[in-house]
């Protein structure tokens, strides 16, 4: 009974120490506004709203918009199973708010107060009292400690990559929340903690959150889901009683009164719903609509304008990904010679108007893209791992150059494939020993990109190799994604002017078996887990920049993509009825900034009535 005692006695000091400790913590640690990456963040405590905003912005009217290529059947966006509706996003509110005016700075959304561990091995939020879910439920730190733990255990394996040295998450008390971290080797983790969606504890703890569901089920962002026609239309409505409206970070924003998704699974009738006045809004990614496509009325009347906007991001690198898990693409100079079959040059010229540039870094328009010979510092990182890098990592310069010429390259890809144990008997390619022919098969979801794939087949087949394209719908798409059963998917690697933890789930060997992970391709390489991690863990942004760089060629020698190509922009065509603050954010798009004029919509909708 003593040693009980004693224990007990024991157990209630170090609670009153810990206690204690977090006391002095939150006492001495100074609370602030903001956070940035490597400074200090631009705008004041007292800032109105963000610069690239119009305050007064008027509420009202509407905007539609395609989702081409799919459909959907689920509500909740943070799971594996189902396929998500476009645009679920602007239901959630999260701790912190990006300004897009600075590189990677964040501001308080449910968090008015901050508090970060000189040490950067803690962080503490205080929740604003008056912030509420869409059901008038208040928003607590347990929603906060539970929307953590729901999303690691039972979400997308993205989330167990981006926070994965978060140790504990812990509510203090009804608006102090607390997170510890394992180590203070990411310097963003902090920050991108606060882009945490916060999900309401007393709707998901009854329910099953790992399967699909179509319910409008509540959060406590801007807008509400207000329709859901299962795979054909999904609308938001804005709150208007919306509690944060009034902040800093939200003035002059979320202005549309309803966002509505119309889903298309042709984008040439899409193409067709805008010509007519049904569709409002669209990103035109097609260089020959773009170039000669827009020869109709409505465009010359001037209902129809367009814009471009400069990326204010590295351009993402879009590409034809391998899948490494099978046996034929695990040689790096079968690899390579699929490179060597894509004719960028052909394609520009006769698809795309000569308006693109290819893509030839995964941080393309970026200080962080490899350039020439690597430099000391990169050579510092490499070093290490010289025994099972390809040698040209280190002494051959970046960007990688192909001819121009078609016959020049299948010369090479020819000499590539068998140099790799390949042959030609009769017209097929096959391996040596095996007899095998080397097929290939490109899958899509959408028919957009049929045309850049046929011209890339035609070139395999002049070498032996069996090529075909596959589109399928797109859940049996991503059901295929998911058991990796593919062989050549066309993926996409979004990067930002701060890459960290989200780099894991792109890259790390950990992820490489995971469904649905971002490492489409399977990659498991020793050398690329730890580079990225001395991304990670960089302290400045020139070591950020040179675990980039040397990143970047390890992944570009490796040849694990095809990349395509990009136009350093965004091609928007509008019917003219939106208002938006001239000046664009230098690190970004936001969309949530533009209004409805309500003359210009009326006098649109009457000119559209009298046809």
């Amino acid at each position: 009974m003593r040693f009980v005692l004693r224990c007990v006695l024991v157990c209630c000091l170090v609670l009153a120490w810990s206690s204690s400790a977090l006391a002095d913590d939150h006492d001495t640690v100074p609370t602030v506004h903001g956070l940035a990456l490597y400074d200090e963040p631009a705008l004041p405590a007292d800032f109105t709203h963000f610069p690239y905003v119009d305050p007064d912005a008027p509420k009202g009217g509407s905007m539609t918009q395609a989702a081409v290529g799919s459909s959907f059947d689920s509500t909740n966006p943070f799971i594996i199973r189902g396929t998500p509706a476009i645009g679920i996003g602007e239901i959630y509110d999260t701790l912190l708010a990006s300004n897009l005016d600075e590189p990677f700075s964040v501001y308080g959304l449910l968090a008015e107060g901050i508090r970060l561990d000189p040490e950067r091995l803690w962080i503490e939020f205080d929740l604003r009292p008056e912030a509420r879910f869409h059901d008038g439920e208040p928003v607590t730190a347990e929603d906060v400690v539970f929307s953590f733990n729901l999303l690691m255990e039972e979400g997308n394996p993205f989330y167990r990559g981006y926070y994965a040295d978060v140790e504990r998450v812990e509510a203090l008390d009804t608006h102090t929340v607390r997170f510890e971290f394992a180590s203070n080797h990411s310097r963003e983790l902090p920050l991108i903690v606060g882009q945490l969606p916060i999900l309401p504890q007393h709707y998901w703890e009854e329910r099953d959150f790992s399967s699909p569901t179509l319910a409008r089920h509540p959060g406590s962002g801007p807008y509400r889901i207000a329709e859901v026609e299962p795979g054909r239309r999904i609308v938001y409505a804005r709150v208007e009683n919306y509690w944060g409206r009034d902040l800093p970070v939200n003035v002059g924003r979320h202005n549309i009164d309803r966002l509505i998704y119309d889903y298309y699974r042709d984008r040439d009738i899409a193409w067709e719903a805008f010509k007519a006045g049904v569709l409002d809004y669209r990103t035109d990614a097609r260089a020959a609509t773009w170039a000669i496509g827009y020869d109709f009325p409505a465009y010359h009347e001037g209902l129809v304008k367009r814009l471009t906007v400069p990326d204010g991001q590295p351009s993402r690198m879009q590409a034809f990904v391998f899948n490494l898990r099978r046996d034929k693409f695990k040689d790096p100079r079968v690899r390579e010679a699929l490179n060597l079959t894509f004719d960028f040059p052909w394609l520009n010229a006769n698809l795309f108007y000569d308006t693109y540039q290819r893509t030839e870094s995964f941080f393309q328009n970026s200080e962080m893209a490899a350039e020439g010979l690597p430099s000391e510092a990169e050579l510092e990182l490499l070093e290490p791992y010289r025994d099972i890098l390809p040698e040209r990592v280190f002494d051959a310069p970046l960007p990688i150059e192909f001819p121009d010429d078609r016959r020049e390259r299948l010369r090479l890809a020819y000499e590539l494939l068998l140099e790799a144990g390949y042959e030609v008997r009769g017209d097929k390619l096959v391996d040596s020993e095996s007899g095998r022919p080397l097929s290939v098969e490109v899958m899509l979801f959408d028919s957009g990109m049929e045309r850049v794939v046929q011209p890339m087949l035609r070139n395999m087949s002049r070498l032996g190799i069996q090529g075909r394209l596959r589109i399928v719908d797109i859940n049996q798409y991503l059901n295929r994604l998911r058991s990796f059963d593919f062989d050549i998917v066309t993926g996409q690697f979004p990067q930002s002017n701060n890459p960290g933890n989200e780099q894991r789930e792109y890259w790390t060997s950990d992820f490489a078996h995971s469904p649905q992970s971002r490492n489409l391709m399977g990659l498991e390489h020793p050398a690329v887990d730890a580079l990225v991690e001395r991304l990670i863990r960089a302290d400045s942004r020139e070591e950020l920049n040179t675990a980039a760089r040397a990143l970047d060629r390890v992944l570009l020698w490796s040849f694990i993509v095809i990349p395509h190509y990009h136009s350093g922009e965004t091609r928007i065509a509008i019917w003219d009825k939106f208002g938006y603050p001239e000046a664009f954010p230098e690190y970004g798009f936001d969309l949530t900034t533009w209004w409805v004029d309500a003359e210009r919509e009326r006098e649109i909708n009457q000119r559209l009535r009298g046809r």
